[in-house]
């Protein structure tokens, strides 16, 4: 049985969608993790024991609690105690250290962190009291627990600010986006209507659970009843083990996701990588047409894109049974309640799965316009069957003699070539040009070396106009990527090479 949020009243919290599904199939799992499963009636009672425990640390409703623990059955029970609790939680990446982790911290006024201890050869518990945090303690494999008699009424509606979650930092501090229990669930589910998911699904956590796709993802869960398999740590190909040993039948991430499932399948071609699988989703950043193509020609699954932000969880996403032309070349349609506004080009939000704001007022005040349209930087354009078609960041238009050039429409193209397996263009500073066009590039294992006349020669070949042609050519073994959904860091890449004089 489906749930929707409004069959839950108006403005259900997260634990409304955890008691109710635990009452409508409580034997059914929801959580799978090696050899470990755990059923939604298991996730609502382990949850209000450590609730209680909680509790009795000092947790009340309101009171701050960061996280930074890896994606683990503990990490989401712990979450789900303190949406009993009612609670505000500051999730934040396991990756990041001091700098990114003491900001949080600071802005956040956290007074509880739970950290994992010693992770991945990094003790969080040291840094931790480095930083002077308040209220730490381990949550790894053993969370507080407690007799949930103790505890208070959950939490009556979810519109109150609940959760602030960090964008990705680059060259200054990230900013603290609010969001509550109402535009989490909205973001949720939105992605699984437009997904079209079943009971007889079983999806995959792969990438960090604190990052805003977590929650949102295990909505889903929650409203159409399925499980999902979580990766404490995502590489291919000794994840594939746990992908078929759950049978899942939707994976994916982000477009680095895809294409690291796609290189296991070109291992063996006559082999389905993962027999179960039918589909690969998600979103995070852009996805070269062609690598759609590639992927429903060689892995014989469907691929699914979609348009999210911290800000925005579920912005437009792309419906199975579209057609090939939408589902390479858009980011899918907004669902119901999405408004989408284009405004000198760029892209602006108003809905209930769009944040509050920032924890900074005045981040807030320069984000929305008169209207409440939240200003998303980026650039894109609507089709006449409503699909959203994006062309990059205002950040990412290089002006080169004053025309502007679009570095995505660049690097879809770059996506074609056979020994390209990434790409990304940037502008670079220029004294003639004001900025020059440089394409950073990811071979191919066993291909032979690009050269810039053979780049341009292809792009030429594939229609780009003379005067957006790259006037040069960086080959990266690897390009710097962040640890969430392995986004491009461009702001690396300008920093690295504007330092470089061309040879």
């Amino acid at each position: 049985m489906n749930e929707t949020p409004h069959s839950l009243g108006s403005a259900p919290t997260l634990w409304d969608l955890v008691d109710r599904r635990a009452r409508l199939t409580p034997d059914r799992p929801v959580l799978l993790q090696d050899d470990r499963t755990l059923t939604f009636g298991e996730l609502r009672d382990r949850s209000e024991r450590v609730a209680a425990g909680l509790y009795g640390l000092g947790v009340r409703p309101g009171t701050v609690v960061a996280w930074q623990l890896p994606t683990r059955v503990e990490t989401v029970l712990l979450s789900f105690a303190l949406a009993r609790l009612g609670a505000v939680q500051s999730p934040v990446i396991p990756f990041y250290r001091d700098r990114e982790v003491g900001f949080a911290l600071r802005e956040s006024k956290a007074e509880y962190f739970a950290v994992p201890g010693v992770w991945r050869g990094h003790d969080h518990t040291e840094m931790a009291r480095r930083l002077g945090a308040r209220g730490v303690f381990e949550a790894y494999d053993d969370l507080p627990d407690g007799d949930p008699v103790v505890l208070p009424a959950p939490p009556a509606d979810g519109t109150s600010v609940r959760w602030i979650y960090w964008t990705s930092g680059t060259t200054s501090d990230p900013k603290g986006v609010l969001h509550t229990d109402r535009s989490l669930i909205a973001g949720g589910s939105c992605l699984a209507h437009a997904l079209r998911l079943t009971a007889d699904d079983v999806g995959s956590i792969a990438f960090p659970y604190a990052h805003i796709g977590g929650l949102d993802y295990t909505v889903m869960l929650l409203l159409y009843g399925f499980p999902a398999a979580l990766f404490e740590h995502f590489a291919l190909p000794d994840a594939l083990d746990g992908y078929r040993r759950h049978g899942v039948t939707v994976a994916g991430g982000s477009t680095a996701f895809y294409s690291m499932f796609l290189t296991e399948q070109r291992k063996r071609p006559d082999t389905k990588v993962v027999p179960t699988l039918r589909l690969l989703a998600g979103g995070g950043a852009p996805k070269p047409p062609e690598l759609y193509h590639a992927i429903v020609r060689e892995m014989g699954v469907q691929l699914t894109h979609g348009y999210g932000m911290t800000e925005v969880p579920m912005i437009t996403m792309g419906d199975p049974e579209d057609t090939p032309a939408n589902l390479a070349a858009t980011e899918g349609r907004p669902p119901e309640g999405m408004e989408i506004r284009i405004v000198d080009g760029e892209v602006r939000l108003r809905g209930e799965a769009v944040c509050r704001g920032y924890l900074d007022p005045g981040q807030s005040a320069a984000a929305f316009d008169e209207e409440g349209f939240l200003r998303t930087g980026d650039l894109g354009h609507l089709t006449r069957s409503g699909h959203l078609v994006l062309t990059g960041r205002r950040k990412d238009v290089i002006i080169r003699k004053g025309e502007n050039i679009s570095a995505k429409e660049i690097e879809d193209l770059l996506a074609t070539h056979p020994s390209v397996a990434d790409a990304a263009v940037i502008g670079l500073p220029d004294v003639e040009r004001g900025e020059l066009v440089c394409a950073v590039v990811e071979q191919r294992p066993g291909s032979a070396p690009l050269t810039l006349p053979a780049v341009a020669g292809h792009l030429r070949a594939e229609g780009l106009s003379v005067h957006k042609l790259p006037e040069r050519l960086e080959i990266m073994e690897a390009l710097p990527r962040n640890d969430t959904l392995r986004k491009v860091l461009k702001y690396k890449l300008r920093e690295r090479f504007a330092a470089v004089p061309e040879s």
